[in-house]
């Protein structure tokens, strides 16, 4: 349920807003444009075969008001649905992946490592930590089943690897069962094989076996059909690094000096209050962030379990801080961010690119920009060299403020087997996924 290798785009910050560089300015972003754009450039022999016959939105329905919103197709009866795993090509072998073994978990984390996502130049590549894949994979109520290898028959290799996990996602006033499809990675020198397609199907068909027929993923390209489009925007923390490195650039008539003093952060928090989060806090984060979520046309519907989960920090994997009222004792506000590295390829100095992203923010007391410095800042004292983040939610109200830049490259969310009749402004969506 998401496409073989799709990049989020490049990771590299563009100060000189190159118009070049983003090709699709935000004013001119709604669905229809990109749909228009992209079968502008697509020859028909090209067009998504496998998507087309999959219950997606179809480009061709776009705008059709008459379509109803919810699921496309009805619920098959279990006892229909396929009890046999799909054909491999004959050289390989379904596997499921355990990732409480050692072993395993470090071949998953291999095959990622060295063939998942890479920007555009080959620059940089995804390195989700072996601690992370276990933390995105392992949510309360998860299937191993959903989580499926590739393995060369005769070798036993892993070659290729997709997962899903159980979530429930509110779309308008309906909370639906979804899985959420994840790290669809083909080893490059299997690209040709055409594995991804018959991988989609097998999640799927496991994902269907536990009566569950909607499901949520994101892609770096353009498929059938996306229920909004968002951009990353990153934030220097350490700007030297991430020019010598060819992250981002130094900007026209500015120098290195000027730059790190342009990103140079205070060493501390400004909010009184601000702390790290605590397990004694899942029950105040819970409400607060099921009520900030709530006005959001698409998010996620998360309970005390999922935010213990989601939300407690774990050492290099998710770092979450709240306001406690110095007076009260309320929890007033929450911001929290996920480590995700990536492998700096073929530069001498250089092999790791430590990121952080924004996940989950919720302000009622403290002003969002003042939360998210305070963000930055912690961030910044924990050696992260970039804070990362969409513009969902209400993150486009801080992100020129406290000096992101918009990066090269476009996220696009997507929904299996679930209709929404508008493309979402990117303010509406609550969803992030890892």
């Amino acid at each position: 349920m998401t496409d073989n290798n799709s990049p989020p785009g490049s990771p590299k910050v563009n100060p000189d807003h190159n118009s070049e560089a983003n090709p699709l300015p935000k004013d001119d972003s709604s669905l229809e444009n990109i749909v228009r754009r992209f079968q502008d450039s697509m020859s028909l022999a090209k067009k998504h075969k496998f998507w087309e016959t999959q219950p997606v939105g179809q480009f061709k329905d776009v705008g059709d008001t008459s379509l109803p919103e919810g699921p496309i197709e009805p619920p098959t009866p279990l006892s229909e649905v396929k009890q046999e795993p799909y054909n491999l090509p004959s050289p390989y072998e379904w596997t499921t992946c355990d990732m409480d073994s050692e072993e395993t978990c470090n071949e998953v984390y291999n095959l990622l490592k060295n063939n998942y996502v890479e920007d555009d130049e080959n620059m940089f590549r995804f390195n989700y930590s072996k601690e992370f894949l276990r933390w995105a994979l392992r949510p309360p109520g998860y299937y191993k089943s959903w989580h499926i290898g590739v393995r060369a028959k005769t070798s036993k290799k892993l070659v290729a690897f997709i997962t899903g996990v159980p979530a429930r996602i509110r779309v308008r006033d309906e909370v639906v069962k979804m899985a959420e499809i994840n790290f669809l990675c083909v080893h490059k020198k299997l690209r040709s094989k055409r594995l991804a397609p018959v991988m989609i199907k097998e999640v799927t068909r496991r994902v269907h076996l536990e009566n569950i027929w909607q499901a949520a993923y994101t892609a770096g390209v353009v498929l059938p059909t996306p229920i909004t489009t968002c951009q990353y925007w990153h934030r220097s923390l350490n700007p030297k690094k991430l020019i010598d490195v060819g992250f981002s650039r130094l900007g026209p008539r500015m120098t290195m000096s000027r730059t790190i003093k342009l990103y140079k952060l205070p060493d501390q928090p400004a909010t009184p209050g601000f702390r790290k989060m605590e397990l004694r806090d899942v029950p105040a984060v819970t409400r607060l962030l099921r009520n900030y979520l709530s006005q959001f046309v698409v998010s996620p519907d998360f309970d005390e379990n999922d935010v213990e989960h989601w939300l407690l920090p774990t050492e290099d994997v998710v770092d979450s801080y709240l306001v406690e009222s110095p007076r009260t004792h309320d929890i007033t506000d929450f911001c929290s961010f996920y480590t995700l590295p990536s492998s700096i390829l073929g530069n001498q100095n250089y092999s790791i690119l430590k990121a952080a992203y924004s996940y989950y923010n919720v302000s009622t007391k403290t002003p969002l920009l003042q939360l998210m410095n305070d963000a930055l800042i912690v961030a910044k004292k924990k050696d992260f060299d970039v804070f990362n983040a969409l513009d969902v939610m209400h993150n486009e109200s801080f992100l020129k403020e406290l000096k992101f830049g918009p990066g090269d490259g476009q996220l696009h969310y997507y929904l299996y087997n679930y209709r929404i009749r508008n493309a979402l402004r990117t303010s509406e969506l609550g969803l992030v996924l890892l």
